[in-house]
């Protein structure tokens, strides 16, 4: 069977989204609750992690970070770490959870004073409201997962930055992010060793408004250039050159599944909302804004079936049939 080759095609954003996630309303709760952290930090610079709770995020590599970091450099900056926990229930992430815990316990007894805390961390969610207006805040993105296909909480920490005073990513050069960022704009970093994480983190807490300015500008282009509008567009372009063809006899059993032919009318009415924004004249604002939530609708009525097919493709019929009609063996099932 004859290879095929695969285009890649890395997930981008929204950035319009995000900035309207900057200006979106809290409710009284989470508004308290952000408003309480931000006070915390008041007059102090700090840097902001955010990763579910697992050991591929590199959390304890980046707490053993701050350890050196502020051994060297007392107070000079903390650590905002959100980290949701991840499959509690087994028994090597439950230890991670332990191990991350304790480090920052220790990081805090061995830095911390009466009025300074070093790292703040909580496993609360965040809506992307309120995530938007912490990223927005900190002086410092550290986004160092030891490996990770993409790692969208990099672009979303770019795309809320004040484009006047913006903040510095430190990225791990295992990142899909990293193949985006180059190092003339992220600050590239081997998560494996907590040293070149606290120098980053260090040269970004210091780094002057022009080289900060000048590296932020340059990878927000790159986000505004290609959205996730345009990669769903290539996506869908490229799954559709994977078209097969079911025998009759066979498709009723894969029948709750997606065919490109059903959602072919979907994906023509979001790619000519895609066309008709992008020819419109940017100084046109009331109509491009307009033709950008036609973008939005016709997303939307795509991304509907598509999460629908996805929930459903993991729960196929067990029977699964020979090309004569037949059932045949259990999906799964021993030959023996």
């Amino acid at each position: 069977m004859a290879r095929r080759d695969f285009k890649k095609i890395p997930i981008g954003i929204d950035p319009r989204q995000f900035a309207q996630y900057l200006a979106a309303e809290l409710s009284p709760a989470e508004q308290e609750k952000i408003s309480s952290l931000l006070q915390s930090f008041e007059g102090a610079k700090f840097a902001i992690g955010v990763d579910r709770l697992d050991y591929t995020k590199g959390i304890d590599k980046r707490v053993e970070a701050f350890n050196q970091l502020l051994a060297a450099e007392p107070g000079s900056i903390s650590l905002l770490q959100i980290a949701p926990s991840s499959r509690a229930d087994v028994d090597e992430y439950r230890k991670y959870k332990e191990d991350v815990e304790n480090a920052i316990n220790h990081v805090n007894a061995e830095h911390g004073t009466e009025e300074w805390r070093p790292i703040h961390y909580t496993n609360e969610p965040f809506s992307q409201a309120a995530l938007a207006r912490l990223y927005r805040a900190a002086h410092v993105g550290v986004v160092t997962p030891l490996r990770d296909g993409m790692n969208l909480v990099a672009k979303e920490y770019v795309a809320a930055q004040d484009p006047e005073d913006p903040g510095v990513l430190v990225l791990s050069k295992f990142a899909g992010a990293a193949e985006d960022f180059n190092e003339d704009e992220a600050l590239l970093v081997d998560p494996n060793h907590p040293e070149e994480i606290a120098d980053a983190i260090s040269k970004a807490a210091n780094m002057p408004l022009d080289e900060r300015v000048k590296r932020w500008r340059s990878m927000m282009d790159k986000i505004e250039s290609y959205t996730i509008h345009d990669w769903s567009a290539d996506y869908l372009r490229e799954l559709d050159k994977s078209r097969i063809t079911i025998p009759a006899d066979q498709f009723h059993h894969l029948g709750l599944g997606w065919t490109n032919e059903a959602q072919m009318p979907l994906y023509q009415n979001y790619a000519a909302a895609l066309t008709a924004y992008s020819e419109i004249d940017p100084a046109d604002a009331a109509l491009k804004q307009a033709a950008y939530e036609d973008v939005k609708l016709a997303f939307e009525a795509l991304a509907a079936p598509l999460k629908h097919t996805q929930d459903r493709l993991w729960d196929l019929p067990a029977p699964a049939a020979s090309r004569d009609g037949h059932r045949g063996q259990e999906l799964g099932a021993r030959e023996d």
